[in-house]
C-alpha cells in the first residue's frame, strides 16, 4: 500500500466530513435502526482512529446518530477511484491542498479486509484499538475477505470458509455477552459451535470505554441456514409437491433435530453458567418488563389496540401463577433465536449470533432468562416461515390476503398446518433432548410468543410495514385463544 498523504489523513476532518456525509447515508444501511424516524439523524463522531495506514487506509468509527447509539463503521479512505467491490460510497473527502479521497463502506472491500485479518493475527494495539487472537489459533492471513449478502444487524465476513468476522454495528460496554456464550460452549464440549478466534475491542480509556467492535470466529460450513431450508420446504408443501412424500412440508425432522440442538446448547449453557430459580423481586422485574414492553408496542403500533385487553390479561395470568410460586429457572440462552440462527451441518444443527436481541440493553442480554424465551422465539419463525412461503406461491407481499378464492384460502389452511405442525415437531425435540417440554409451562410459553409478535410488530411498523400482518396474525391468535379458553396445541395459541 501507498501510503496517503497526512492531509489526506487529518482526522479532524474526515471526523467533520463523517458528521456531515452519514446522516444521508445511514438510512439505506440494514443495520441502521432509526430508518423510520422520518428526518436524517443528527451524527456525532465519538471516536475515530487509523487501524490500517496507506491507500487504501481503514479506520474505525464509532459514532452516534440522533438519539441511537453508538454504531460502528469500518470506513476506507482511497485516492484511487473505489472499485466496485468497495461500495457503497460514503463521499468525497477534500484537503486542503487540493488533493481528496473517497470515504466507502471498508467490508465490502477485500483487500482491505484481508489486511485487517493479519492486523488480529498480529496481536497487539493501535491507539485505542486492541487485537486479541485466541492462544495458538493460526488464522488464515492472505485471504481476502469476501462479505455477507445476508440482511443482519451486523457486518459478517468470511476468509476462506475458514474464518468469520462479526463486525459489531452497535458495539455495548464492557464483555461481549456472545463470546462470554461461545466460550462456554467451548469448554462445555460436545455441543456444535463456531468456536471464537479473537476479537477487537477498544481499551477502557478510550473515548467510547471498553467495548468489543468485532469478533472472528471458525467458519461453520453448512448445507444452508434453517430460515432458507424452510421456506423451501414450506413453499413446496403450499405448492402441494410434497404430499407424497411426507404431510406438511418434510420439514418435521428437521424441526425436531432443531429442537434437540436447541436443548442441548441450554444444558451446556446452564452447566457452565449456572441456573436457578428467580427470586421474588427478580419475578417482579421481568413482569415489569414485560408490561414495559408490551405498553410500548401498544404505544408504537396502532394496530395492535384491539388486542390490548387480551394481551394484558395474558401477562395477569403470568403474574397469578408467579405470585403462587411457581417462579421460572433462568440460566443464559441465546437470546435472539430464530431459523436463521441456525446452521444445518453435516452432523445436524449449529445455532450461531449469540449476540442477543439488538432491541435490548447490554445489562438485559447478559441477564439469565427463562429458556423457554428460546424457544418461543423459534415457534414465532415457524410462523414466519411459513407465511414468506405462502406469499411466494401467492405472488403478494407477506401477511397481503389478496382477493379471496378457493386456491388462496386451501393454500392458506396448508401454511397453518404446516407452522403447527412443525413447532409440535420441535417442542417433542426439545423435551427428547432434556430440556422441560415447553407444552408443561403453557402460561409462560404463550406470553413470551405473545411479547415477541409484539417486539415483530414493532419492528415491522418501522422497517417493513408490508410485513406488519404476520405478527399481528399471532397476536390476533392469542388474543382469541385468551377469550375463549380453548384447548390448545401449546405453541402458539392455537386451537388443536
Amino acid at each position: 500500500m501507498t501510503a496517503l498523504s497526512d492531509p489526506a489523513l487529518d482526522l479532524a476532518r474526515i471526523r467533520a466530513t463523517l458528521d456531515a456525509l452519514l446522516p444521508a447515508w445511514l438510512p439505506g444501511r440494514r443495520w441502521y435502526a432509526g430508518k423510520g424516524a422520518g428526518s436524517p439523524p443528527d451524527v456525532t463522531t465519538r471516536l475515530l482512529d487509523v487501524v490500517l495506514p496507506g491507500d487504501p487506509a481503514l479506520l474505525v468509527a464509532v459514532f452516534d446518530a440522533g438519539a441511537d447509539g453508538p454504531y460502528q463503521a469500518l470506513i476506507g479512505v482511497r485516492r484511487d477511484p473505489v472499485p466496485p467491490s468497495a461500495e457503497p460510497v460514503i463521499g468525497r473527502l477534500e484537503a486542503p491542498d487540493g488533493t481528496g479521497a473517497v470515504l466507502y463502506e471498508a467490508t465490502q472491500d477485500p483487500e482491505l479486509m484481508g489486511a485487517l485479518l493479519a492486523r488480529i493475527a498480529a496481536g497487539g494495539r493501535t491507539g485505542p484499538v486492541c487485537f486479541e487472537p485466541a492462544p495458538g489459533v493460526e488464522l488464515p492471513v492472505g485471504a481476502p475477505g469476501v462479505v455477507s449478502t445476508a440482511e443482519q444487524s451486523n457486518t459478517s465476513v468470511a476468509f476462506a470458509d475458514r474464518a468469520m468476522l462479526k463486525v459489531l454495528r452497535r458495539p455495548v460496554p464492557g464483555d461481549n455477552p456472545e463470546l462470554e456464550l461461545l466460550t462456554a460452549l467451548r469448554r462445555a464440549g460436545g455441543v456444535p459451535s463456531a468456536a471464537p478466534l479473537a476479537q477487537v475491542r477498544t481499551s477502557a480509556s478510550s473515548a467510547v470505554g471498553a467495548r468489543t467492535l468485532a469478533l472472528l470466529q471458525q467458519f461453520v460450513r453448512s448445507r444452508g441456514d434453517g430460515w432458507t431450508i424452510a421456506v423451501d420446504r414450506a413453499r413446496a408443501c403450499m405448492a402441494g409437491e410434497c404430499e407424497t412424500v411426507e404431510p406438511h412440508g418434510g420439514f418435521a425432522a428437521e424441526a425436531y433435530a432443531l429442537g434437540l440442538a436447541t436443548a442441548r446448547v441450554h444444558t451446556a449453557l446452564a452447566e457452565q453458567l449456572g441456573s436457578r430459580p428467580l427470586t421474588r423481586p427478580e419475578s417482579e422485574d421481568l413482569l415489569d418488563l414485560l408490561a414495559d414492553r408490551l405498553a410500548q408496542g401498544l404505544r408504537t403500533v396502532p394496530q395492535l389496540a384491539p388486542y390490548a385487553r387480551a394481551l394484558w390479561a395474558m401477562q395477569d395470568d403470568l403474574r397469578e401463577i408467579v405470585g403462587r410460586g411457581g417462579a421460572p429457572h433462568v440460566q443464559r440462552i441465546h437470546g435472539d433465536l430464530h431459523l436463521g440462527q441456525a446452521l444445518r451441518g453435516e452432523q445436524g444443527w449449529i445455532l450461531v449470533d449469540f449476540e442477543g436481541e439488538p432491541g435490548r440493553s447490554p445489562e438485559q442480554r447478559r441477564r439469565p432468562q427463562p429458556a423457554l424465551r428460546d424457544v418461543a422465539a423459534m415457534l414465532r419463525s415457524f410462523d414466519y416461515a411459513a407465511h414468506h412461503a405462502l406469499s411466494a406461491v401467492l405472488d403478494r407481499p407477506p401477511g397481503d390476503s389478496g382477493p379471496h378464492d378457493p386456491r388462496a384460502v386451501r393454500m392458506a389452511r396448508r401454511a397453518s398446518a404446516w407452522a403447527v405442525h412443525n413447532r409440535r415437531a420441535y417442542c417433542t425435540g426439545y423435551a427428547d433432548g432434556g430440556g422441560q417440554d415447553p407444552r408443561c409451562a403453557p402460561v409462560l410459553l404463550r406470553c413470551f410468543e405473545a411479547d415477541k409478535a409484539v417486539y415483530e410488530a414493532v419492528y415491522e411498523s418501522r422497517n417493513r410495514p408490508e410485513w406488519l400482518p404476520i405478527p399481528l396474525s399471532a397476536v390476533r391468535r392469542l388474543a382469541q385463544w385468551r377469550r375463549s379458553s380453548a384447548p390448545v396445541d401449546g405453541t402458539s395459541g392455537q386451537p388443536a
